[in-house]
């Protein structure tokens, strides 16, 4: 990507932050409040709102929900005709999901995102998954930066989206991660769920997030 583009990236991101901010601002929500609301840590809104909408587009949606804004609002800003006051965008309708609906949206996607700890910034990585009992399991490199130690504490998120309706779903789990490394385990896995990951190569390693929380949201248009 050339200086131009960046920089057009740049200000597209700086411009969504702002008009989340006097949104945020207008409603009289303070940051952290916004944070615990969309089902984040406020480090983790911040990090999204640095790095713009393509970071993590479940994210942005749930912000979208809370601030009672439709998605495509949030990311293009008003697009009323000049001189026609009131003609607003759809507001979309938060509804939370219980637990067991949680993970049957869950099961019917094969694509997510762990969130990892990471130095300055949490990492977040796509990864093909299959569901297990409260748990998600996916494979990857043994050494790649998909694979935490055992014992880490980590984030999971799969969602839908609807850009053009400004619906969808999205479903966080946080947990924590083991690495599965008993022959025997393995191969009932390999067996019983053949996960193929997107990106190919040696990714022989199983990881299984134990969910210590999850949590739901669906949004659709008034």
């Amino acid at each position: 990507m050339n200086s131009h583009a960046d920089a057009a990236q740049q200000s597209q991101t700086e411009d969504l932050a702002r008009r989340i901010g006097q949104r945020r601002v207008q409603l009289g929500m303070s940051e952290n409040a916004l944070a615990v609301q969309s089902g984040m840590a406020p480090r983790y809104l911040q990090e999204l709102l640095s790095q713009g909408p393509g970071f993590d587009p479940g994210g942005f949606m749930r912000i979208a929900a809370v601030l009672g804004m439709s998605y495509q609002e949030m990311l293009e800003g008003r697009s009323d005709p000049p001189g026609v006051p009131g003609a607003g965008a759809t507001h979309p309708v938060l509804m939370h999901l219980s637990e067991a609906e949680s993970w049957d949206m869950l099961r019917t996607h094969e694509v997510g995102h762990i969130a990892l700890p990471g130095d300055p910034a949490p990492v977040v990585l796509p990864v093909n998954y299959v569901v297990e009992a409260h748990a998600v399991l996916y494979r990857t490199e043994p050494q790649g930066p998909a694979a935490p130690a055992s014992g880490a504490e980590v984030s999971f998120q799969a969602d839908r989206i609807d850009d053009r309706l400004s619906e969808g779903w999205s479903v966080l789990l946080t947990g924590t991660a083991e690495r599965i490394d008993d022959p025997g385990t393995e191969q009932r896995l390999d067996e019983q769920y053949p996960v193929q990951p997107w990106a190919g190569g040696d990714r022989r390693q199983w990881i299984r997030v134990e969910a210590a929380e999850i949590t739901g949201r669906r949004i659709s248009g008034m």
